[in-house]
């Protein structure tokens, strides 16, 4: 399952990726924090749009990240 970087608001474009709060191989449960994020008028957590395992995390902190992009994927837990 990916997760794409959502939209706050109708300005927000892009937002830089502050610190991933969940690492690859978490397990982690749909609504789960999963990154801090910054946008030009302030700082949100986006949360997880699946439960599982983290598979990947596809940006680093500091990354530029369009509005919509693909920011991690989520695979499902064995099981």
């Amino acid at each position: 399952m990916d997760v794409t970087l959502p939209q706050w608001g109708m300005g927000t474009s892009e937002a830089y990726i502050v610190e991933w709060l969940k690492a690859v191989g978490d397990t982690i449960a749909e609504g789960d924090a999963l990154v801090e994020v910054e946008t030009a008028k302030a700082n949100d957590v986006v949360e997880s749009t699946a439960a599982g395992i983290v598979e990947e995390l596809l940006y680093e902190p500091g990354d530029e990240v369009p509005v919509g992009e693909v920011i991690a994927r989520i695979r499902p837990a064995e099981g």
